[in-house]
C-alpha cells in the first residue's frame, strides 16, 4: 500500500522516502511483470518472454490510485478538459484521473455497439474545442493511442497530450514526436529491466 505523504514524496512501508514514480515501478515489477520460458505473442503482434499485466497490476484500489496520481503528476503541465482512450486499457485511469482532476472522462469502443446512441465515443460528449488528453494502459508499438487520437480527432477534438502506465518499447515516442504531441510514459522498460518490444511502424491496433 501507498504510504503517507511527507515533503511532496510518500514514506513506504519500509520507512524510505520515494517519489510516486518509483513506487509505481515497484508495484508493477511485483505484480505484473510475468517472465515466459518461451516468447509469447502481444496483441501488437510482437514477441517476448516478458509480459507486463497492467491490469493485474492495479488491481488493488491503493495501487490503482497510486499509478492515477503518478500519471497526473507526470501531466500537470498539460491543460486538459477530457481524458480517455481506448476500451479496456484507458477505462480505470480515464474514471480515477478525471475524479482527481475535476475533469471528464470518455472511452473509445473498438466498434460501434450497433443499438442506442451508436457513438464509438461514450462518456464525455467530446467535439469541436475540446482539449483532450489520451490515456492507455500498458503501450507496445502505440496502435491503440493511434486509434483513440484518430477517432478523437475525427469528432473535432484536440489530442493535447499523450500518457501511458508502461510502455515497452520506442515506437509510440516516435510517432507522436513527429506529430508534435506531447507523450509521457509514467513507466518504460528501462525501468522494468526488460528488453524493448516493436521495432517497425506504428500500426493502428491494440497492444
Amino acid at each position: 500500500m501507498p504510504g503517507r505523504q511527507c515533503d511532496g514524496h510518500t514514506v513506504s512501508a519500509r520507512g524510505a522516502v520515494t517519489d510516486l514514480r518509483e513506487q509505481v515501478v515497484d508495484v508493477i515489477r511485483e505484480r505484473g511483470l510475468i517472465r515466459f520460458d518461451e516468447p509469447v505473442t502481444l496483441a501488437s503482434g510482437e514477441k517476448s518472454r516478458e509480459f507486463v499485466d497492467g491490469k493485474a497490476a492495479l488491481s488493488r484500489g491503493e495501487d490503482l490510485e497510486l499509478a492515477c496520481r503518478a500519471l497526473l503528476e507526470h501531466v500537470s503541465d498539460l491543460d486538459f478538459d477530457a481524458i480517455g482512450g481506448m476500451t479496456m486499457g484507458a477505462d480505470q485511469f480515464a474514471h480515477v484521473v478525471a475524479v482527481f482532476a475535476r475533469k471528464e472522462w470518455f472511452v473509445v469502443r473498438k466498434a460501434p455497439k450497433g443499438r442506442g446512441t451508436n457513438r464509438l465515443v461514450e462518456g464525455a460528449k467530446v467535439g469541436r474545442g475540446w482539449r483532450v488528453l489520451v490515456v492507455d494502459d500498458v503501450v507496445t508499438t502505440g496502435g491503440s493511442m493511434r486509434k483513440a487520437c484518430e477517432t478523437i480527432e475525427q469528432v473535432g477534438a484536440q489530442v493535447v497530450g499523450a500518457v501511458t502506465l508502461v510502455d515497452r518499447g520506442e515506437v509510440a515516442a516516435r510517432y507522436f514526436d513527429e506529430r508534435g504531441i506531447p507523450y509521457r510514459p509514467v513507466v518504460t522498460y528501462r525501468d522494468l529491466g526488460i528488453e524493448p518490444v516493436g521495432g517497425g511502424s506504428v500500426q493502428p491496433q491494440a497492444v
